[in-house]
Parts: structure tokens; C-alpha cells; sequence
């Protein structure tokens, strides 16, 4: 039932932008260090390692495919409910894990529960929930800043799930981290609000859909739209880029002869410099044009990528190319939803951009689990990184054709 006769709690931008952030701290922070326990995984459980890779290229499928359906709930009911239930999967999913053994019974923990929990705490309903209370100029830097959130949690919790499977082994880990993610719970109360009331004052300077148009009609308008295409082609490659690093480069890191610490210390770099990414490129897309900032950064990857194959496989060179690949980690999501709101306004952006998630997440899917089968075939990731430099210069590439108009609404329903 929609609930529309309570009033939505009045909250300024900063209180708004830091609970979002902290939601997805623990949100990202979770799924974003699953990598770390690949390997426990595959010694507990004897699964193999193209079995877990798939079990979590299920799980990127999902957290994808949750994004649209939990964001359309939340377009329709507010985001608590949405925020709150995704804390409890999220916590269930991760704190069953440990006491199964199957692939079948990992695949609904890990694959199905924890991933939709993480996907209805992440940033299409988060992203979504703000800009609808943001007047226009604020919402880029809004959804950076949010995204930072999300890094920040990689930058936590990598290194501590790393000192905690070390000093009390996996299980305790996994369970402290099913923990952490009840914290969601009293904060997803405060972005309380009823997406059927009026914006916060400032935000009807956007433009904003007809009173008659709903959501079915705008999906069709959306579908008609060769820029909307354009973002989901993008964000497919970063969803394949981001899923086989999170879920590969601790066994990348063994594989040159290092310890598992430099994996842990390489996602936490990519999580602290994809904050400065994030914070960055919010910031600039209230100036410069997000398609060419989507450019730039899919075009960086690129690079990064050629010369670590290039570089000899030091402790160094992977804290180097953490950097850099954290400064244009999770950067592409501000511009991304920015522009999806920019062509078809914020009443609908939760279901809209959870799509190009689910986009990003279908590449997900593929890059966790072609790594491990490039992997389990060859003993190496090289023929994953040429990919993965083919996909970030074609995705760069995709972007330019994007217009960034006012949104469009067309007429009638179709």
C-alpha cells in the first residue's frame, strides 16, 4: 500500500548525502572484498575455482538485476522499506554462507540472497532518493559523493576482512560482516520520504515528467533513446572491468609469487582513490559535459591496464595501478546517472539507472566468470586483460555519440 498520507521528514543536503553514503559503505564494502575469500571458499568447500567464480558472476547478475525492480519499489513506496529489507538479505545471505557446502546452496547464500540485499542498498535507490530532493546543480556532486561512500567501504573493510580472516579465520570474517550490514537498518529510516509529494525546494527546476506520464510509457521513451543505449553499452564494460578485479586480482596477486596482504592493500587503495575519483568527477560534472568525462575515464583504464602488462609484477606496481584504476573505479556511476536524469528527469531515475545497472551487472557476470575459466584453461588472466583493453577503449568510444539535452518527454502515451 503507498503510503501517502505521512509526511516526509525534512532533511538538509550534507545529513541526506552522508547517511546515503554510509549505507553504501557497507553495501559496496561488503560485496567489493568478496574477492578476499575466493580462495578459504574454494579450500572449505573444494568446489573448484571456476565453480566459486561462477557463484559470484551470479551474484553480479543479480545485484544488477535487483537495481531496476528495487528501484522501481522505491519510486513507487519511498526508499526505507527498499534500504531496510536489502540490510536484512544482505545480512542473511552473508552469515548462512559459511555453513554451506554445495554449489547449489552458495549459489542462493551468495549468488541470489546476499546479492539482492547489496543491490537494494546500492545506488539507484540511494542515488535516487537524494536527487529527488536536490535542486538540479547539486545532484553530480551528490551522486559523487555518495559513490565515495561506497569506496570508502572497500577501503575499509578489504584491509579489515583480510586482518580478521588472518587472525580468526574466514567464517569469523564473513559472520562480522553480516554483522556490519544490520547498521543499514537505523539508517535507511532516516531517508524516509514519499516520492508522491512535492520536491525540496530548488529541485522543480529540473524538468520533470507530464502529471499523466507513468512509468511503463516512460520505459518506452527510454527504450527509443540512442544515448540511454550509449550508457548501457558504457557501463557494461565497467561492470566486466570492476567484477573480474574485485573477484580475480587476489588470485592475479598470487599468481606473480605475492602475498595476500598486497592483494587486501590493493583494493583498499582502489577504494581510497576512487573517493578523490568519485568527489572528482561529481565536481566536474557540474561543469564540463558528463559524456566526455565518461570518455576520459573509460580511455584511462585503458592505459592503466596496458602498462601494468608492461611493468614488472612488484608489490609497487600493483599499488601503482590501484591508484590509478581507484581514481576511475566506480567515477563513471556519477556522470552516468546524471546523465540518465539529464535526459529523462529523476521522478523515475531509481528504475531508469537501476537498468543501466543491470547492464553493468550482465558484464559483471562475465568478467567474474570468464576469469576463472581463463584461469582454470590457460593458469593465467592475460587473454582477460587484452579483452578488458578492448572493452574500456570501445566504451570510451560509445560515449561521444551521447546528447546531453534537457529531458524528453514525448507526447501521448505510445
Amino acid at each position: 500500500m503507498n503510503d501517502v498520507s505521512r509526511e516526509p521528514v525534512s532533511i538538509s543536503p550534507w545529513p541526506l548525502m552522508l547517511i546515503a553514503a554510509a549505507i553504501l559503505m557497507i553495501t559496496m564494502g561488503a560485496r567489493q572484498s568478496m574477492g578476499l575469500f575466493v580462495s578459504p571458499l574454494n579450500t572449505a568447500t573444494g568446489l573448484g575455482i571456476v565453480a566459486i567464480s561462477f557463484v559470484l558472476a551470479v551474484g553480479q547478475f543479480t545485484w544488477g538485476a535487483a537495481q531496476p525492480i528495487f528501484g522501481a519499489l522505491a519510486d513507487r513506496y519511498g526508499p526505507e522499506r527498499v534500504l531496510m529489507l536489502g540490510g536484512l538479505l544482505l545480512a542473511v545471505g552473508t552469515a548462512l554462507t559459511p555453513f554451506v557446502s554445495s554449489q547449489w546452496a552458495l549459489l542462493i547464500t551468495l549468488g541470489v540472497v546476499t546479492a539482492a540485499g547489496a543491490g537494494a542498498g546500492s545506488f539507484s535507490i540511494l542515488i535516487g532518493a537524494t536527487a529527488r530532493q536536490l535542486p538540479p546543480e547539486k545532484r553530480a556532486f551528490a551522486g559523487g559523493f555518495i559513490n565515495a561512500g561506497g569506496s570508502f567501504g572497500q577501503f575499509v573493510f578489504a584491509p579489515l576482512n583480510q586482518a580478521l580472516i588472518n587472525a580468526f579465520g574466514w567464517v569469523f570474517a564473513m559472520v562480522t560482516m553480516a554483522t556490519t550490514a544490520l547498521l543499514t537498518l537505523p539508517l535507511a529510516r532516516l531517508l524516509r520520504n514519499d516520492p508522491t509529494t512535492q520536491p525540496a525546494p530548488g529541485a522543480l527546476k529540473a524538468a520533470a515528467p507530464p502529471p499523466g506520464i507513468g512509468l511503463k510509457q516512460q520505459l518506452r521513451i527510454a527504450a527509443r533513446d540512442k544515448s540511454y543505449w550509449c550508457l548501457h553499452l558504457g557501463f557494461f564494460t565497467c561492470g566486466f572491468h570492476i567484477a573480474f578485479l574485485v573477484t580475480h586480482l587476489p588470485g592475479e596477486v598470487a599468481l606473480c609469487g605475492l602475498s595476500a596482504g598486497v592483494a587486501a592493500a590493493s583494493l583498499a587503495i582502489i577504494g581510497l582513490a576512487n573517493i578523490v575519483g568519485s568527489l572528482t568527477v561529481g565536481a566536474l560534472g557540474n561543469t564540463y559535459r558528463m559524456k566526455y568525462l565518461l570518455f576520459w575515464v573509460y580511455f584511462t583504464r585503458a592505459v592503466a591496464i596496458a602498462l601494468y602488462l608492461a611493468a614488472p609484477k612488484t608489490s609497487l606496481t600493483f599499488y601503482a595501478f590501484a591508484l590509478v584504476l581507484g581514481l576511475t573505479w566506480l567515477s563513471t556511476v556519477a556522470p552516468t546517472a546524471g546523465l540518465v536524469g539529464k535526459l529523462f528527469g529523476v521522478r523515475y531515475l531509481g528504475t531508469l539507472f537501476g537498468l543501466t545497472l543491470l547492464s553493468h551487472q550482465i558484464g559483471g557476470f562475465f568478467g567474474a566468470w570468464l576469469g576463472g575459466i581463463s584461469l582454470a584453461n590457460t593458469g593465467n588472466y592475460t587473454w582477460m586483460w587484452y579483452a578488458d583493453i578492448a572493452l574500456a577503449l570501445g566504451a570510451a568510444l560509445v560515449n561521444l555519440p551521447i546528447e546531453e539535452k534537457v529531458p524528453q518527454f514525448h507526447g501521448a502515451p505510445a
